[in-house]
């Protein structure tokens, strides 16, 4: 199962993340994630437990690391398909009633 870990504080390492949820069984992998042009911790992160059972114990034992409160939940799926929002084009296309439009604008 992979957890999301959020909240982290800016000191904490990838070995604290992997040995706060050793506590609760194996750990496949722990990460951080980091600012891609800085390098600067983001404050959330990723582990990964083989076993549900213990991630999920993971999930509702473990609230803090390194003294800071945690947020921590199973992770969902990545959504691709860039940016949410309008996603229409301003050209013509059929309106929302069905309806033939001549341009985006209105």
């Amino acid at each position: 199962m992979n957890i999301y870990v959020g909240n982290l504080a800016p000191e904490v390492t990838q070995e604290d993340l992997e040995q706060a949820f050793s506590v609760f069984g194996q750990v496949a992998s722990a990460t951080i994630i980091k600012d891609k042009f800085t390098g600067d911790p983001r404050g959330f992160g990723f582990v990964e437990m083989p076993g549900k059972t213990e991630a999920e114990a993971a999930i509702m034992g473990l609230r803090e690391i390194k003294g800071r409160m945690v947020s921590i939940n199973e992770a969902r799926p990545r959504e691709f398909g860039g940016h949410r929002g309008s996603g229409g084009s301003r050209g013509f296309g059929k309106s929302r009633d069905g309806g033939q439009r001549r341009s985006g604008w209105r």
